[in-house]
This record gives C-alpha cells, structure tokens and sequence, in this order.
C-alpha cells in the first residue's frame, strides 16, 4: 500500500483534545483518523450500493407493473386475512 501526507488545519485546543483522548485510548492521532477515514468511506460506499440496489428494485417493479404483472388489492386483503387468521389461530394456542 502506498502511503501519502494528508495535511489539514484544526484549532489547536481541539488537536490537544484528541490526541489526549487517542492516547487514552492506546491509539495515535493518526491511526484514529486513518480508523474514521476507511469506516466514512466504507459507510458512503455502502450506501452508493444500497442506492443502487433500490433504484434497480424499483425500476424493476415499474417494468413489472407496466407489463401488467400486478395483484389486485382484493388478492392482497384476502391473503392478508389469511395470514391475520394464522395469526389469531396461533395467538389463541398460547391462550389456553
């Protein structure tokens, strides 16, 4: 892995405060922002690919819709009542 400088300005009552708290913690200064560095890319990155995913999840159901691939809102209640009366069925179980 090839390394680099990475040079930023911050006040220095806040430079204090952090290496204080990093060397209460066993770490470098550096090694907590290297830490802070790879988890903000690993979190945007992961949310670029979740973006992804809901935008190909859409676009698919549209595509489906639009091809007529739908359930009616009747076939919808019915199968929700099915799984209300399960519901109910089990919940009684545990009653008696």
């Amino acid at each position: 892995m090839t390394e680099t400088t990475f040079t930023f300005r911050v006040d220095e009552t806040l430079k204090a405060a952090f290496a204080e708290a990093a060397k209460a913690n066993d770490r470098t200064g550096a090694q907590l922002l290297r830490d802070y560095m790879r988890d903000f890319v690993r979190k945007q990155q992961e949310a670029t690919d979740y973006d992804a995913w809901f935008q190909a999840e859409v676009r698919a159901g549209i595509d489906e819709a639009n091809a007529g691939d739908t359930v009616s809102a009747e076939e919808v209640e019915a199968e929700a009542e099915a799984w209300r009366a399960e519901a109910r069925r089990k919940l009684a179980g545990f009653a008696s």
